[in-house]
């Protein structure tokens, strides 16, 4: 517990990823600094610990090595495609999405690799798009899994910030829960808050808000690093934008609870400006994870393109909302159903060559560096151990060997009321019949055909075309899905200092915030949309940038 006032050159106000790195930057300027959470020291890391690490890179050596051909003015053309700005505040995002794609193309590797961070060679197709040329979407393959996944990108930070604590440069402070912004003349010169209950509890797990006492700490800079609002539904829902239809009733949550949001407003109070807050980034393939460890606890499938995907009537999303190809379009086009969930309906095949977890504990070979696990559970027959383990135990998930039995338990299941059987019966047979030559006017048969026409997929993400009742690529597998919240694409509106700007556009003196706190840089480099593999790679460069200029 704090009881007497603390002092410090520059205070972060959270310990997550982009916490992490600007008090990394800080340190390595020479400064004093204190590090803060209001959550147990077990969560150091935050998000990105849980993360699956993908970094999206311009031109990567890896991308080359897969016969990738990238580019700077491609990968422009993308982002602003996805980001679609179009208000007046969106002149600070726009220049932080410019700075963020020369950093992606230049040094942003080179720097990690210094720290010791490391690359899976196949490189992921993640938002695939299927517009035009200029719309929403990755042109191609960007999406680099970091060898050791989230807790291999937040590792040499980490390392960083606790070597400073060894060696006296660095306090780092618990269940420290900031209530307000002090200021003087202006400039915000620290934070006062109250400390909480000491808690035991494993990473992820919620923790009490018991207060035992109350602390001060004066900075000469202070880095808001404390997130976004993905843990808290009503914040989720009041900021739920009608573009995306009506907010959902019931959800998942792909983030800890203590992903509060509880920041923003303490931000608000000291003068900051916060915009895009309608802006925010959730998925539509969420499963029920059968082992939480958070309250409503969902985890994502990152999918191959092949699963037919269905509404919860049982009729076929139209093009290009195919799986893994555009998110939020597919989440403001199932809101118009009147329904909260969708279905996958695909064969063990897919499931076993396309169905990957987020989730660095999802992904045991990858997060642990296990070459041998790796080769068994990525290119050996069957699913990874956590897919057989949802297909065994997860309550989304539905497995018979012939169609109308999978049906059947399909209108069993909760929400199955409200298939059409005969709808999902004729799309199926459909969707089969075009499957059995090499001529079809199935635009998803045709763009799976031509995605094996890449490495990465045909080796590991893209099961080879057949149909759903192929005895030979069975059992049929039906998956419910939820709306799973993640991410805020708006926050406070910074410079590229990372320095939180006021009402009237100028910098508050002392004032700095990072992270998907900062919408990952400019209160939305994102604009709209994002092209995924970019949510840490924001609180890399955020961090890096508040970290630095802080320090000044």
């Amino acid at each position: 517990m704090t009881n007497t006032p603390l002092s410090t050159d520059v205070l972060v106000i959270g310990w997550g990823l982009a916490g992490l790195v600007a008090a990394a930057e800080a340190l390595e300027a020479g400064r004093r600094v204190i590090l803060i959470d209001q959550e147990p020291r077990t969560n150091l890391g935050g998000q990105a610990w849980w993360s699956f690490g993908g970094l999206f890179f311009i031109d990567s050596p890896e991308q080359r090595r897969m016969g990738i051909r990238d580019s700077v003015e491609l990968a422009t053309q993308d982002w602003f495609g996805n980001a679609a700005f179009d208000r007046p505040e969106d002149e600070w995002p726009r220049r932080w999405a410019e700075a963020y794609l020369q950093f992606a193309a230049g040094e942003k590797r080179a720097w990690l690799r210094e720290r010791g961070v490391g690359f899976f060679p196949v490189v992921g197709w993640a938002e695939r798009g299927g517009y035009g040329a200029i719309g929403p979407g990755n042109s191609v393959p960007r999406f680099h899994i970091t060898w050791g996944t989230g807790p291999g990108v937040v590792a040499p930070f980490a390392a960083a910030v606790e070597q400073g604590e060894r060696d006296g440069r660095i306090t780092i402070l618990p269940r420290h829960r900031v209530a307000e912004l002090t200021s003087t003349d202006g400039a915000v010169t620290g934070a006062r808050g109250v400390v909480l209950a000491s808690s035991g509890a494993e990473r992820g797990v919620p923790t009490s808000r018991d207060e035992i006492g109350e602390f001060e700490i004066t900075a000469g800079a202070t880095i808001v690093a404390s997130g976004g609002i993905g843990g808290n539904h009503d914040l989720v829902r009041a900021a739920w934008p009608a573009r995306l239809g009506t907010p959902p009733v019931q959800m998942l949550t792909g983030v800890p609870a203590y992903v509060d949001g509880s920041m923003h407003a303490v931000s608000a109070a000291a003068g900051a400006r916060l915009i895009n807050g309608d802006r925010m980034w959730h998925y539509v393939e969420g499963i029920t994870n059968w082992n939480p460890v958070w309250p409503s606890h969902g985890i994502r499938i990152l999918p191959g393109p092949s699963s037919l995907w269905l509404d919860a009537t049982g009729t076929r999303l139209p093009v290009p909302l195919f799986p893994g190809f555009d998110t939020l379009g597919t989440l403001a086009h199932l809101r118009t159903t009147g329904h909260d969930h969708s279905w996958f309906v695909t064969s063990r095949q897919i499931v076993e060559k396309e169905f990957a977890l987020s989730g660095s504990e999802q992904n045991p070979d990858l997060t642990g560096k296990d070459v041998g696990l790796l080769l068994k559970s990525r290119l050996a027959k069957g699913p990874t151990g956590p897919v057989q383990a949802f297909l065994d135990e997860g309550p989304d998930f539905i497995v018979e060997n012939d169609l109308e039995s999978l049906l059947e338990q399909m209108r069993q299941h909760p929400g199955g009321e409200a298939l059409d059987i005969d709808t999902v019966r004729r799309e199926v047979i459909a969707r089969d019949r075009e499957i059995d030559n090499d001529f079809t006017k199935d635009a998803q048969i045709g763009m799976l055909r031509s995605m094996r026409g890449y490495r990465g997929d045909k080796l590991i993400r893209t099961a080879a075309p057949h149909r759903l009742q192929d005895p030979s690529a069975g059992p049929l597998v039906a998956v419910k899905l939820h709306v799973l919240t993640r991410k805020s694409l708006g926050g406070i509106n910074t410079d590229l200092d990372g320095r939180a700007l006021g009402a009237d556009g100028q910098a508050i003196p002392g004032l700095f915030a990072a992270g998907e706190a900062s919408g990952f840089g400019g209160g939305g480099v994102h604009g709209y949309r994002a092209l995924e593999g970019t949510f840490l790679g924001g609180c890399l460069f955020s961090g890096r940038q508040a970290g630095r200029a802080a320090a000044l």
